[in-house]
């Protein structure tokens, strides 16, 4: 077989073309799994459904791996360099069985036609995790949730996949504490925070009412968390939203709860929920102590227990202020 010099030459480009695009994706898929400079790197990605993305992080604050669920917005996947979207992230309790998936397995939050101009952000918190560097009896170390979520997670994400400096966080429960405790304790991070049925008032007299629930669901002493509230009471008060509320003047923050009386959205037969109506009078706290401070706060006050449909209504609710914050 005889080849002319011209086509020798189309045959050189295409291959040397072919190889460029072998090298640029391969470049693009070892540059998202590098590690950022705080060590944290992501080792897997799963599609979980059509918009759903799980990730799995190789994390040094918690010693180990954890899982992130991304919801993604629409275009997403055609994403160009540097094409970044506003971002909601949703945070889950603290008891059996939540997890990275509790959102997308106990709401509707897939088919909201509101999030699909928002990249939804779901990590794992950990079992009483409490969205905090735990004191570990003065030693610090794992797991140190605040790290992994604010410092790992979120860089990645803001370097490989389209998350945004336009931010927004909400959660249910221990993830509601978790919403308004990371927007005081980080001012500016957050645009707006939102907290249905969360412990937000930690030193709050009726708050040992419900901590020795937490810690038979942690199944043992949760001293390691934040100390003695007594001798320790430094520690509490820096991870207590009560506490730190001038940093949340300038920041719309939504607060729901129910008072413990079964609600509309209560299954037949529920009786009174003592816990929730323990969440309601520390919530009902923060929201008077917001609103003297002349903060930007909405408070829903309602019927009903700790069951997970409220904090489905309540994100429902919440949206308007949340998404607004963020200009979605």
């Amino acid at each position: 077989m005889h080849w002319n010099s011209a086509r020798l030459r189309l045959l050189l480009t295409l291959v040397i073309a072919d190889l460029l695009l072998f090298a640029g994706v391969s470049a693009t898929a070892a540059e998202a799994r590098a590690p950022a400079r705080h060590g944290a790197r992501i080792i897997a990605e799963e599609q979980a459904g059509e918009r759903l993305v799980d990730l799995t992080v190789a994390s040094p604050a918690l010693g180990g791996t954890a899982k992130v669920r991304l919801l993604t917005p629409d275009g997403w996947e055609r994403r160009g360099s540097g094409e970044t979207w506003p971002v909601l992230y949703l945070l889950h309790g603290g008891f059996e069985p939540e997890t990275y998936k509790t959102w997308t397995r106990e709401s509707d939050v897939e088919e909201l036609p509101q999030l699909r101009d928002v990249l939804v952000v779901m990590p794992e918190g950990g079992q009483v995790g409490f969205y905090s560097n735990w004191w570990n009896h003065g030693t610090g170390g794992p797991p140190a949730w605040e790290s992994f979520h604010l410092d790992e997670v979120r860089p990645l994400l803001e370097r490989h996949y389209g998350a945004g400096s336009r931010r927004a966080v909400a959660g249910l429960s221990m993830g509601g504490f978790g919403a308004v405790s990371y927007a005081a304790r980080r001012p500016g991070l957050f645009r707006a925070a939102a907290s249905y049925s969360g412990p937000i008032h930690l030193l709050h007299p009726r708050m040992r009412e419900v901590w020795p629930q937490m810690e038979e669901a942690y199944g043992g002493d949760l001293d390691a968390l934040w100390g003695d509230r007594d001798a320790q009471r430094a520690i509490w008060q820096a991870h207590d939203p009560h506490h730190l509320a001038q940093h949340l003047r300038h920041t719309p923050v939504y607060l729901s709860t129910g008072d413990g009386t079964p609600g509309p959205l209560d299954p037949p037969g529920s009786v009174y929920d003592p816990a929730e109506a323990v969440i309601h009078d520390l919530t009902r706290s923060l929201d008077t102590r917001l609103r003297r401070l002349g903060a930007p706060v909405t408070g829903h006050f309602h019927s009903g227990t700790h069951h997970p449909a409220y904090g489905e209504r309540e994100l429902h609710h919440s949206l308007p202020v949340l998404l607004h914050a963020v200009g979605a």
